[in-house]
């Protein structure tokens, strides 16, 4: 046997250490989070393309690491989506979305989940409790589906779907475009908005490529009776082009960033963080 063989892959290769070593650290920093109730959500506007109102909320997780610092999801999601502590992340999102649904009866909220929190016993008996306790819930109520968790179990999201949604719970089929749609599923999934990824509204008032797609992305939406939101838009032009092209909502920098305490919530009603 040679010294090489008995090197682990990441000794062998750095950039697979630097990985390794990411997804720990992100693992650890989810687990200490939840443990000690350092999980929120910060909320950001989605506004109509015509008329600049709020049209809903997306109740955005995050977390705070021990010395207070804010952690955006993207700094850990997809380290833990495959795991336990992504459920547990769905857990507490979905606990907080509503609690704010149930303190701001003028609220309607988006919530992110992944498909593989529709299996997930602790998920459901908490959507289950929510919707029960408030009638008006399921109507103002929004849940994300990633693309990307979407395609690994289509047939569990689509019977799941259609029972919430004859509950009155409305579907979002979040980051389309990003490449993990099959057409052949998507006509029979009945989401009733499709948000569209930002990687392709990034420069849309000047990048032809870009223009293109969005224009084909907001034809399939309108193609299938779904309401449309473009997600990150930062600027001024990004957004007057989506106008143009028949985009339903808009969402990004250009119109507010998250906020953990937006105006609309009474800080004398702030909501704990979940487990």
């Amino acid at each position: 046997m040679t010294r090489r063989s008995l090197l682990s892959p990441s000794d062998e290769d750095p950039i697979t250490a630097a990985v390794e070593a990411r997804d720990r650290d992100a693992l650890a920093l989810v687990r200490e989070a939840l443990a000690a109730d350092r999980v929120f959500l910060a909320y950001q506007p989605v506004v109509g393309a015509l008329t600049g109102d709020v049209a809903f909320q997306e109740g955005l997780i995050r977390l705070r690491d021990p010395t207070g610092r804010v952690i955006p999801a993207s700094h850990f999601i997809d380290s833990v989506e495959n795991t336990e502590l992504g459920r547990q992340i769905d857990c507490a999102a979905l606990r907080h979305g509503l609690d704010a649904l149930a303190r701001v009866p003028t609220l309607r909220l988006s919530v992110n989940m992944s498909a593989r929190s529709i299996g997930y016993p602790r998920w459901m008996t908490i959507l289950d409790h929510g919707l029960a306790r408030d009638p008006t819930l399921a109507d103002r109520l929004i849940l994300e589906v990633t693309e990307r968790s979407t395609m690994k179990v289509p047939e569990l999201v689509r019977t799941f779907m259609s029972d919430l949604q004859s509950r009155g719970v409305t579907f979002a089929l979040d980051d389309f475009g990003a490449g993990h749609t099959s057409f052949r599923y998507l006509k029979e999934f009945y989401f009733d908005i499709l948000k569209i990824d930002g990687g392709f509204v990034a420069g849309c008032d000047s990048d032809a490529d870009n223009q293109c797609i969005l224009g084909a992305l907001i034809s399939i939406g309108q193609q299938f009776d779904m309401f449309t939101v473009a997600e990150s838009v930062e600027t001024a032009a990004e957004a007057q082009f989506l106008v143009d092209a028949g985009i339903d909502c808009l969402q990004g920098f250009h119109y507010g960033a998250p906020a953990t305490r937006p105006a609309w919530l009474d800080p004398a009603t702030e909501l704990r963080p979940a487990g």
